[in-house]
């Protein structure tokens, strides 16, 4: 399945319509869904770096990925939400980091180094 597949898929279960507002009651539910699912995926991979010494079993790697998926769910939805196809966010993010590794400034911060 390709990404805008996947973001047109994904339409069926969303209970809000996109309105043109960020502060939207849609909007603000897929913001606020984003981080939260970000956290319960990081928060399955803490545990196992604190209980296991980092090493997933089968069964971690599984939940971790449901974790994953809930967070591509909330992200293909705010990209829709933005008039964004998926497969423009993927293939933008693939050309800054190719720029950053072409141009050596993979390491510092900010999104325009």
């Amino acid at each position: 399945m390709d990404f805008n597949e996947y973001q047109e898929k994904a339409k069926k279960y969303d209970f809000f319509e996109p309105e043109n507002s960020l502060i939207s009651p849609g909007f603000i539910e897929k913001i606020l869904g984003l981080t939260g699912e970000a956290g319960e995926t990081a928060d399955k991979i803490k545990k196992i770096i604190r209980d296991k010494g980092g090493v997933a079993s089968k069964d971690d790697k599984s939940a971790i990925m449901k974790e994953l998926g809930d967070t591509l769910w909330y992200l293909a939805t705010l990209a829709r939400y933005l008039d964004i196809p998926l497969s423009d966010v993927a293939k933008t993010n693939i050309e800054k980091l190719e720029s950053r590794v072409r141009r050596g400034t993979m390491h510092g911060e900010g999104d325009n180094r």
